[in-house]
This record gives structure tokens, sequence and C-alpha cells, in this order.
């Protein structure tokens, strides 16, 4: 019997085993190790002091015959850095140098090369230029020590001492700074110079990947990655259905509201179909339980390169046929999405090529295209830095002259208002926003144009007489194959989903992939997609450098902060109804309302006091600074209400929240949580305990109070809002 007992427990445990390991949270087999280890900068055996030399002074007699001595400013000096694993390929354009003085300012100096010591190849010389590159402090003087720190992957080095004109001054080491000489051999990678952070293994990275890759994470879809790994994810995401929610059927009306709409015929028929309303309810349900999360957050992110609004596409009818086409053109190729969008009869309108004409010709989708939609202004090199001429000057990309020739070659279309098979959506009475626009060959100016011409250019004469459709492909086709479209877009792609300022090595690697998918075909969304979160500077999952990563946009810290504690309606029964816009709007996003074609925010956009670029800082102002918190509050505190606008409301669940706060008046347990949950297991010591000293302060027996408290604070805080 005994024996008997001890075999059914054995395969009690057995089974409680497996089902256990099935539901742990270690990484999928087909994802490596997120992590990359974390760069050390080099410092003299006994001293913080930088191990650094002249640049192209020999290093034979090895390391230790290196005299430190101040540097020059401006001049080219070598720093030495270790454990690095560098990808094939990858350079110093990876590699970021930043130097804080005395006063607390900051800049960012050049890295123009780096080398592995010949028979110490685990050690690296870094050479560098002592200038500011981001051009903040015009002219810097340095007379003093200052601290020097690299950045590569997003993880940033220890900081060292470097003199700078003279030697000494008033700066302090960082606190907790060691000496770290030169190994004499290869050590075991460092994954992280930064203290111990709450979290099991990889589950930092699975967040930072939901927070890129969705519009933000959710307990099922923790769990969905965790089983598959990121791969299987993404190719599953690449072949789901969308959207998940129906698209709004609208019919087509009059451009003028009539006397019946206005009266309520059909019922509320202005906010119907008048106002974005309809569209961004679905917008909002499908960001909160869509399951092709990937690509609603990819054509969002295409929404806002390729922008129309609200402001002059006043029918929700009209925006839903163009974000129809930016989701079917999702992963798809980019070639693809300029021809639907340009014959889109909603950008025709927006940007008036459905009324350009030979005899009154009008450039503004001309213009855009070029400057926002595929090139911008000045040529760039692959991995999207600035070309510069022998003067130092950027080099423009076209002229007015080149915007005119396009102009011509994009006349002649209009809206698709003929009887037959080519309109099917046509309606008397109402503009046709759904069909795409149509050539009228007698508008079209059919003389001879010169377009783009860089090496290699396809198209640069268009000949005289020609029909229009086969003017516009190879003008499209001139535009495509311009070397600039993959470093521009690719960025631009990268800011959106993971970081604000990548590095150019980070661009670099994407472009590459828009150039070529690895099977010859250029423009593959699909293919760039996965590239940007895959990538090395991507990944990771704790990312130390304190100028990574990107304000969350007003949309996603909403969808974030709904998704993460259950978004429901307002009595809990059921969904919500995505009616969310209008507590969203004050924040500077009034969805699919973008004030101008050049979007909410320009993606150059330099975030003021820093010289970096940051986006969406750019509609970040003392009055929407407030209003975040407004939001936060109104979320976490509140709900929304269920009227006609808003048939079933909107409310979060924090009942786990509410749980552990039960079960730990210390409130650690709930802190703990909310540091996995919502700050991937980054959350400073300081900020914990700051939140901790409010939370505490709420009786214990108050558990929602304390649960609603400590979210309130994580969400407004500054860690929280960086998406990291």
């Amino acid at each position: 019997m005994a024996n008997k007992k001890s075999r059914l427990l054995w395969q009690i445990l057995t089974v409680s085993l497996a089902m256990f390991l099935l539901t742990f949270p270690i990484l999928a087999e087909d994802d490596p190790n997120p992590d990359s280890p974390t760069p050390i900068l080099i410092s003299e055996p006994n001293s913080t002091r930088a191990l650094a030399n002249k640049a192209g002074k020999s290093l034979y007699g090895g390391l230790s015959e290196i005299k430190n001595k101040s540097f020059s400013p401006n001049s080219k000096i070598v720093l030495f850095v270790t454990n690095l694993e560098l990808a094939k390929d990858e350079g110093a354009n990876a590699f970021r140098l930043y130097v804080e003085d005395a006063k607390g300012r900051k800049y960012r100096f050049p890295v123009l090369d780096i080398q592995p010591l010949e028979g110490r190849e685990w050690i690296y010389a870094l050479t560098v230029q002592l200038k500011d590159e981001i051009g903040f402090w015009e002219t810097p003087t340095f007379g003093e020590d200052v601290l020097v720190g690299v950045t590569w992957r997003g993880l940033q080095s220890n900081r060292v001492r470097l003199g700078i004109g003279g030697k000494g001054g008033g700066i302090k080491d960082d606190v907790g700074a060691v000496p770290t000489p030169a190994p004499t051999s290869p050590i075991k990678k460092i994954t992280s110079l930064a203290p111990n952070y709450v979290g099991y293994s990889y589950s930092g990275d699975r967040t930072r990947f939901m927070e890129q890759a969705t519009f933000g994470p959710t307990p099922a879809l923790d769990m969905e990655i965790r089983r598959k790994g990121l791969r299987t994810w993404l190719a599953e995401q690449f072949e789901e259905p969308y959207p998940t929610n129906p698209y709004p059927s609208l019919a087509l009306m009059p451009g003028n509201i009539s006397d019946e709409c206005r009266a309520g015929t059909p019922p509320n028929c202005i906010r119907d179909y008048y106002t974005m309303y309809p569209v961004q309810n679905w917008f909002f349900k499908e960001a909160f339980y869509g399951e092709a999360q990937l690509k609603h957050r990819t054509a969002w992110s295409l929404g806002q390169i390729w922008v129309i609004s609200g402001v002059d596409t006043q029918q929700s009818s009209h925006m839903v046929a163009y974000h129809q086409l930016l989701s079917k053109n999702a992963f798809g190729n980019y070639r693809n999405l300029m021809y639907d969008i340009t014959l889109n009869p909603g950008m025709g309108n927006y940007l008036d090529m459905a009324r350009s004409t030979r005899n009154n010709p009008n450039e503004n989708f001309a213009r855009e295209i070029l400057q926002l939609f595929s090139i911008g202004l000045f040529m760039l090199n692959q991995d999207g830095t600035l070309q510069l001429d022998a003067s130092g000057n950027p080099i423009p990309t076209y002229d007015q002259a080149t915007v005119n020739n396009f102009t011509k070659v994009l006349t002649g279309w209009t809206f698709c208002e003929v009887t037959g098979p080519n309109c099917p959506n046509r309606t008397l009475g109402a503009p046709n926003y759904k069909d795409p626009m149509i050539l009228n060959q007698n508008n079209h100016d059919v003389t001879a144009k010169t377009l783009l011409n860089y090496p290699g250019a396809v198209n640069v004469n268009i000949a005289a007489g020609q029909n229009g459709t086969t003017e516009l492909n190879q003008a499209l086709d001139n535009i495509f194959y311009h070397p600039n479209v993959a470093p521009f877009v690719s960025r631009i792609l990268i800011q959106h989903l993971v970081t604000s300022d990548p590095t150019s090595a980070y661009v670099g690697r994407v472009a590459a992939v828009f150039n070529n998918n690895g099977s010859g075909v250029r423009g593959d969304l699909k293919a760039v997609v996965k590239a940007i979160l895959l990538d090395p500077e991507a990944r990771g999952n704790i990312k130390t450098d304190p100028n990574y990563g990107k304000l969350r946009e007003p949309v996603q810290l909403a969808t974030n902060l709904y998704r993460q504690f259950g978004v429901r309606s307002y009595d809990g029964m059921t969904q919500s109804d995505g009616y969310v816009n209008q507590i969203i709007a004050s924040m500077g996003q009034n969805t699919f309302y973008s004030p101008t074609v050049f979007n909410y925010y320009t993606p150059d956009y330099v975030v003021p006091g820093t010289g970096l670029n940051g986006p969406e800082f750019g509609i970040l102002t003392t009055g929407t600074a407030i209003a975040r918190a407004n939001f936060v509050n109104n979320v976490v505190f509140g709900r929304i209400n269920v009227s006609t606008a808003a048939p079933t409301g909107t409310s979060i669940n924090l009942s786990e929240m509410q749980a552990l706060a039960a079960a730990d008046a210390t409130g650690n347990r709930l802190l703990d949580a909310l540091n996995i949950k919502m700050m991937h297991g980054a959350m400073s010591a300081q900020m914990k305990n700051t939140i901790l000293t409010a939370v505490q302060a709420v009786p214990a027996a108050n558990t929602l109070l304390r649960a609603q408290t400590a979210v309130y604070l994580v969400a407004t805080s500054s860690q929280y809002q960086v998406q990291r």
C-alpha cells in the first residue's frame, strides 16, 4: 500500500511539475538571450581616471605605458572599452559618448572608430573627438575634469574621469564608482552594471516587446509570448486576420450637411457621419481587444507618416477608407502603399491632388510625398546620417524645379464619379471617397518632365505625350528607388515603435533590410517591422542609457494603461465601447485629427535644452503635462459613465492590486508587482520609496485607495511616461 501511495504521489508531482513548466516564465526556444553585455570603460588601475591616449599614437609597449594627461578640446583621442560582443559589421556608429562637466552641462562627442587591440581582442580602442556633435553648447570651454560614459544598444557604461584642457576641478565621481583596469584576459560577459532588478528571467524584455509591438501588455498576451517566443508570435501576427472588430460600415454622405441630418435623421447623424467619433471608438476598441495588435500598431504608425486629418476630411467614412489602405499595406510593400495612398480620395482632397490639373496645378502632394513620405529634405547615408558637401553643408535632395515637375506628373486625377464597375461605391449626391481616384487624361500635363536624379536613378526623364497612369508609376518608381527612402522610412518607424533617437547603426541595419529583405525584395514592410523589433538595440530586459526610449504619445499612454488593468465596461460586465478619446485629446493628440500634414509632432523635433531627438516631446507643454496627470486620475480613480455617446462606458479592474494591498500592509508586494507589471523591473529605489511613503499614508483597511494611489503615482511618474 505504501508503495502504491508513493507511486501515486510521484505521478501527481510529475504531472504538477509538467504543468508548472508549461507556464513557468522561461524563454521560448526560438529566442536567444535578449541581453547584450554592458560596456565597461577602462580606467587607470588605481583610479577612476580614464585610460586614454592621443589618436594615432602607437600602443607598442602595452596599455600600462600610457601616461594620462589632459587633452585639448576638439582633439582626437582613444579611450578603451571592454565587455562587448559586436555583431558582424557593427562599428563606431553603434556607440555614443556622453560627457558631463562640473556645472551639470551635458554633451555628446562623436565616436569615429572602434578597433580591437591586436593580441587582446577583448579590449577595443574607441577613437573619439572632443567636441559637441549635437551642438547644444556651441562653444564649450573645458579646463578641468569631466565624466565620460559610452552607450551601446541602449546600455550605458560606467563613467570615468577625463581631463579636457586641464585636470581636477569640482566634478565628483558617480556614487559607487570604482577603478575598472584593463583585464589581462577575456572576461565573463556582464549584462548589467545596474542594481539587481525585480523580475523573472527575460520578463522585462517581454514586457518591453509588448509595449513596442502592441498597444500595451496584458497578462494573457504575456503568457502567450512567454510560451511561443517572440519570433513565433511575430510570424503568427503577420498572418492574423484584421481587424478583430469590423470597421464601421458607414455610407457616403453629401458634402454639405442636410437639414434632415441636422434634425437627427438618421439619429445622431452629424456625430456618426460628419465627425471621427465612430472611427475613434472603433480604433480604441480594436486597440483594447484586437488580436492583430501588431498590424493595428503598424497601421497607426504609418498613418502618422502618411497623414490626412479629420480637420479637413470631415466624414468618418472617408477616414475608414483611408485606414483600410494603411492596414492593407502595413505588412506589404512600401511601393504598393505609395500607389494606394497617392490615389486615395481622402489624400487627394487633403493635399489637393484631386483638384490639380494641367491648367491649374497644385504642388501640395508633390511636395509632401518627397519631404514627408519618402526621402526628406537632405541626402542621407544608409545609416540615416546626413551627407555633407565639401563645405560641410547638407546636400538637398531636390529643388523647386523638381517639385514643379512632379506636380505636372500628378495632374489630371480626380474623384471616381463615373457610372459603371470602375466606381462601385459611387453614390449620387455624395462625393466618392471610397474608390481610388481616376484619371482624366484631358486634364493631365503631357509635357516632358525631369525628376529626381541620383546614382542609379530610374525614370529621371519622363517623355512627353504619355498617359497619366504610366507617368504616375514612373514617378513613384523614381521616388521608391531613391537611396534615401530606406533610412528615412526606417528611422521614423523605429521612432514610433522603439526609441526616439536611435543610433545610426540601428537605422543602418533596418535600412539594409528595407533595401533587401534577404530575398532581393525592396520595401518589404513585414521584414522591416520584424528587423526593428528584433534588433539588439530594441531587445533586452533593462536599458540603462538615460537617453534611450521615447515619451509615450498620448494614445499609447492611454492604451497601455487601460490594457494593463483589464479595460472593461463601466459595470465590469462586458467590453468597453472604446469611447475614450475625449479624455485623451487634451494631452495633445486628438485621434485622427492631426493639426497639420506634419503629424502631431515632427520626427526631427529636438527636446529643448538637450539637443536630443524626441518627437513626442513636441506636444509636451505645461498644459498637456497637467492633462496627462488628469487623464491618469480619470482612469484610476474614476470611470466613463454610460451615456448616449458611451453605450457601455469604460473602467479598469484593480482587483489584483487591491488583493496585494490587502495581503501586505507594508505596501511592498503591491509596489513590487507594479514594478514588474508597469516598469518591467526598472523602477528605481528612490521612486519605490517615494511611492511607498504615499501608499502607507493611506489607511491599510482602504485597500482600493491604496491600489489606486500606487497605480496613479507610477503612471504619472517620468520613469513610466518614457517608454524604455
